[in-house]
């Protein structure tokens, strides 16, 4: 095996591969003239399953690649029933030979709860896992799309950030598992597209939110939506003042499809995120009042390496993705709070 994850091979009848490890699926020559094959690793995720939905309409096919540690089969029920999509159990670490005319690289635990209950396999995820995307691209001539993270920039010097800040990180810190695993994810992809000529892409997300969210993922609007939907405090880290920017799931997905339809010169990264600043202890009072709830708002440790401030300068995808978030927080999570209601109703379990 190569180190970039490519499996032996084996021509079988019929025009199709068997990997000797891996998946298996039907091979064909990619055909520019026609709608794309897309392949979303990390497609059952809370991000994932949003493209893989926007993705279908204007695509030949789409394929969900995900192991299931952190997304949900749940979240792509609805989709199973259309014969253009597939979804498939497969670790991306793994070796995976299929041929699609597009990548987007979602695979990865995305929130400090998941991504820190295995930082070695989330590290093997990021690093592992993007040679399989980048080797499946370069033998296939396909676009890759990394979806990186604001995290990259860790708690920044800079304000906002720019995609010219090389970020403020802790390289041994307890997030530094997914911080610099999406760093190394980002250098891999620029070295296959100087060394190898792949075609890339690199998307720097910032805070997204929105329904198909996990229940106990960790993250601020998850956690304070159910917090105040079952009457229980609201759990704020620190004083409440760090500020984050809050970006509604169907913009951000809507920015990624444009940043892979954009031209072959636009690599990237580029900054994807709402520019509204507000801190988290504003974001819990506006839940609680959305909400209806009761729930009082309760100080809680900080954790180690959590950033005081985050706000993206999306300049670069305003003049060249003509891209920019269009669903305000309080539209935004009101969906999300009716999204979180009906799950909580329904007494479905925490993933």
């Amino acid at each position: 095996m190569r180190y970039d994850g490519s499996p032996p091979r084996q021509a079988l009848a019929g025009g199709e591969t068997k990997t000797r490890e891996g998946i298996q699926l039907p091979q064909a020559p990619i055909d520019p003239n026609r709608r794309p094959r897309v392949l979303i690793t990390g497609g059952a995720g809370f991000i994932g399953s949003h493209l893989c939905e926007s993705l279908l309409p204007v695509s030949k096919t789409v394929v969900s690649v995900d192991n299931y540690r952190t997304g949900s089969a749940g979240n792509l029920d609805h989709l199973l029933a259309n014969a253009n999509f597939q979804a498939v159990t497969h670790d991306v670490v793994e070796p995976l030979d299929v041929a699609f005319d597009q990548v987007y690289n979602l695979a990865s635990p995305a929130s400090p709860v998941h991504y820190q209950r295995d930082p070695i396999g989330t590290l093997r995820t990021n690093v592992l896992g993007t040679l399989t995307v980048l080797g499946l691209a370069e033998r296939h001539r396909a676009i890759a799309l990394q979806a990186s993270t604001s995290e990259v920039y860790g708690d920044p010097d800079q304000h906002p950030q720019t995609e010219e800040y090389w970020g403020h990180t802790n390289p041994i810190g307890t997030r530094a598992c997914y911080n610099e695993g999406k760093r190394c994810a980002e250098t891999l992809f620029f070295d296959f597209h100087r060394e190898r000529g792949v075609a890339v892409k690199v998307a720097r997300i910032f805070n997204t939110y929105g329904p198909r969210m996990a229940l106990n993922d960790g993250r601020v609007v998850s956690s304070f939506i159910v917090q105040a939907l079952r009457g229980l405090p609201i759990t704020i880290h620190g004083d409440g003042e760090q500020t984050r920017s809050f970006c509604y799931v169907e913009d951000l997905v809507g920015g990624l499809v444009r940043l892979m339809a954009s031209p072959a010169h636009v690599t990237g990264p580029i900054n994807l995120g709402d520019t509204r600043e507000v801190s988290i202890r504003e974001l819990a009072e506006m839940v609680v009042q959305l909400t209806g709830s009761r729930s009082t708002i309760e100080q809680g440790q900080l954790p180690q390496d959590d950033p005081v401030r985050r706000r993206p300068d999306i300049t670069k995808a305003r003049q060249v993705l003509d891209w920019a978030p269009r669903t305000s927080l309080e539209t935004g999570l009101e969906r999300t709070i009716e999204y979180f209601d009906q799950v909580l109703r329904k007494g479905a379990p925490a993933k």
